[in-house]
């Protein structure tokens, strides 16, 4: 698969192709639909290629900084994903102030008739586009009549009410990532990298890889979870760990040793031999053990509830 960082790295003589556009956070069940349908479209057409193109930054960090939606998939995992979900290339679209004021019909003209040269165009139904998201659905079908593009908006269904990352962002940070997993089609992940913590769960008997809650991240509401750790990019000189670790999971500060910066810290079940300093790591969220990070009088206190949280953890991976 290709992944495209501008239109000016999209091969000249590309095309014709099939074109699906989105924000595509998280590619959850409904962008999988999408991309499913923009496949069928491309082969009823000939075998043509699928192009999905996103944006990034979202548009929301430029036209309204501060107020940007949390980030379910980080560029390249959403790249990933639209992938496996269907996309023969990606277009990953800069978003800044220039691209801001694109007219819809500047923003067709560059993208799908200049570069992608496209014959049809595969979207969700309330896809807006152009300055001041002047552009929608009849927009693009006005366009294609004219440029010789075929246009289809489709619903986001799912079983209760639309899918939509803004739902699945919300389940998110009320901790109920069983609910987004059932959104997603897929476990919640966040990545990041190891750093060095206080190393307290080694003193403890419960050493944990820890990856800072970064800003701007769905990160799930701070407790306790079971879920997968995967090591996606080792760290030189480190061992390879290719399978998922089953793991349990604390997302918060540490409130009984006065921590102050959020963590995703993830205690690999009965393993003290990983070297994972340095490594870019994949947390997978399977479920929810416990609510809030709760502050223990005692160590003691803590280690019976630590333990119960790793029996918890490995009875809950066992059965999924």
């Amino acid at each position: 698969m290709r992944v495209w960082h501008g239109l000016d790295e999209v091969d000249a003589d590309f095309g014709p192709s099939v074109v699906t556009i989105g924000n595509f956070d998280g590619v959850h069940r409904g962008h999988q639909e999408v991309l499913a349908h923009a496949r069928a479209r491309a082969e009823a057409l000939g075998g043509l290629p699928v192009v999905a193109m996103t944006f990034d930054p979202h548009p929301m960090a430029v036209l309204r900084p501060g107020h940007a939606p949390a980030t379910i998939s980080e560029p390249a995992e959403r790249a990933e994903l639209l992938g496996a979900a269907g996309a023969d290339a990606v277009l990953i679209l800069p978003f800044d102030k220039e691209t801001a004021v694109w007219s819809p019909q500047e923003f067709i003209d560059r993208v799908l008739v200049v570069t992608l040269r496209a014959k049809a165009v595969v979207v969700g139904e309330n896809f807006r586009f152009g300055h001041r998201a002047a552009g929608h659905v009849d927009t693009l079908v006005e366009a294609g009549a004219a440029a010789g593009f075929e246009v289809e908006g489709l619903s986001l269904a799912g079983d209760a009410q639309p899918w939509s990352s803004t739902y699945i962002r919300n389940l998110i940070a009320e901790g109920d990532v069983e609910g987004a997993a059932v959104a997603l089609g897929r476990p919640l992940r966040v990545t990041g990298t190891v750093i060095e913590g206080d190393k307290r769960g080694r003193e403890l008997g419960y050493p944990t890889a820890n990856i800072p809650a970064l800003t701007g991240a769905a990160v799930p509401l701070d407790g306790v979870y079971a879920g997968w750790l995967t090591v996606i990019e080792p760290a030189p000189g480190t061992p390879r760990y290719g399978e998922p670790l089953p793991a349990a999971i604390s997302v918060g500060s540490n409130p009984t040793f006065d921590g102050v910066d959020r963590r995703v810290e993830s205690y690999v079940l009965d393993r003290d031999d990983l070297e994972l300093y340095g490594s870019r790591i994949a947390v997978d969220f399977v479920a929810r053990l416990r609510g809030t990070q709760i502050r223990f009088d005692t160590i003691d206190d803590l280690l019976v509830q630590m333990k119960l949280d790793v029996d918890n953890a490995r009875r809950i991976l066992t059965q999924n």
